[in-house]
């Protein structure tokens, strides 16, 4: 093996790393935006998504999303991926793959059976993430073939979590006190916004890893995009918190800190898509317009549409994921309408990004249908309002 290519199956190891401590970062902003009571059940769920999806990924899901394409629908399924030369882009989409389970823990967070979602999580990592994924990720999909783009995921992880989140929050249904017999949003503050805060910054690190190692590679002429994907990543994460902050200061008269913190992440998910496609104008403009939107979806998701998402979760990575997907049409340099491409390119995003949802959504729906009849999906009234570490592990995080 020649210098080149030990140096980047390095760099996509560390960027790997990088990637999985992100999971520490979902970890903790999903415990500060909710309850301490539930702290416990919130830490194991995120451990959870990632043992149990390492385990499945490697199982049957790397080779359904990578294997030799099927009518570009899905890849060859194989059972216990050992190809030795590959092992690093297993260990790479495979914490991926956790990412995309772990964002439904937080929008169906302080209510929702411990035992129902870890069946959930396997079926998110194993079936539901790398079919959809193969359409755009393996050379023979069928989104691929029609030159979709999606380099680091804001549609093929984040939307897909999102759109997941929203159908498993929609059927869980909120938490008790959360909406008035009138219809009315009760605001119910997480325990710990440091924690949060801490989660963003952890997660926004671990963007450094997610779009920067989705080139694969760092050796020659790779190290000039690299670097330019760690601007455009950068960018669009510091443009998102400014703009939600400012957007939040008009609204509410004072900044607020918990949508300033979703303004980052909200920058980020949209940027993944185009982050080796745009300019660092068109970042800037992809993370501005996320920024402002996700403020305007968690208001709307909350008191319109009446689904209760304690992290925000349904904005942050469906929303935004899809959103900036979509940018990728107006801003990629090469095809872009802004850039003389014409419409043609808008056109394709928006295709890749309904029949992702779509699919995200039924067959989330389907599986949380199932297990709603077959174990139920939510814990009693009283375990509820005692809270889950309590009932669910036997054990309390915080003890006086």
């Amino acid at each position: 093996m020649d210098t080149n290519a030990v140096l980047d199956l390095m760099w996509v190891l560390i960027c790997g790393i990088l990637v999985f401590f992100m999971q520490a970062g979902f970890t903790l902003v999903e415990a500060g935006f909710t309850r301490s009571k539930n702290t416990g059940n919130i830490i194991m769920k995120n451990l959870m998504d990632f043992c149990i999806g390492s385990i499945a990924f490697w199982v049957i899901g790397y080779s359904l999303m990578y294997g030799d394409s099927i009518g570009g629908l899905i890849g060859t399924p194989s059972l216990l991926f050992d190809s030795a030369a590959d092992m690093h882009s297993l260990f790479f989409q495979t914490v991926f793959a956790a990412t995309a389970a772990t964002i439904v823990s937080g929008a169906i967070a302080e209510r929702t059976k411990f035992t129902t979602y870890l069946i959930f999580s396997l079926l998110m990592t194993l079936v539901i993430y790398p079919i959809s994924g193969s359409w755009v990720w393996n050379g023979g999909g069928w989104l691929a073939g029609m030159g979709f783009t999606d380099f680091a995921g804001s549609t093929v992880v984040h939307s897909v979590g999102g759109w997941a989140s929203l159908v498993a929050a929609a059927m869980v249904g909120p938490r008790i006190g959360k909406y008035n017999a009138d219809g009315t949003s009760n605001a119910i503050p997480g325990h710990n916004i440091m924690l949060g805060a801490l989660g963003v910054f952890v997660l926004w690190m671990g963007w450094f890893g997610f779009n920067p190692g989705s080139q694969l590679a760092i050796s020659g002429d790779n190290a000039i995009a690299v670097a330019g994907i760690f601007i455009t990543t950068n960018l669009a994460g510091a443009i998102g918190a400014l703009a939600a902050m400012f957007v939040t200061w008009i609204i509410y008269k004072k900044p607020d800190i918990s949508m300033t913190l979703n303004g980052v992440l909200a920058g980020l998910v949209g940027v993944t898509a185009g982050c080796a496609a745009v300019s660092p104008m068109g970042a800037f403009w992809i993370g501005l317009i996320c920024g402002i939107a996700v403020v305007f979806s968690i208001e709307f998701i909350d008191k319109k549409l009446k689904i209760d998402d304690p992290v925000g979760a349904v904005s942050v990575h469906g929303v935004c994921g899809a959103l900036g997907t979509i940018l990728v049409g107006v801003f990629a340099t090469d095809g872009g309408l802004l850039y003389g491409g014409g419409f043609d390119k808008l056109i394709v995003q928006i295709t890749g990004v309904v029949a992702i949802g779509a699919w995200a959504m039924t067959a989330s729906f389907v599986v949380l249908f199932i297990l709603k009849k077959v174990m139920g999906i939510r814990v009693t009234k009283e375990e509820e309002i005692d809270g889950l570490d309590i009932h669910e592990h036997g054990s309390n995080v915080y003890n006086d």
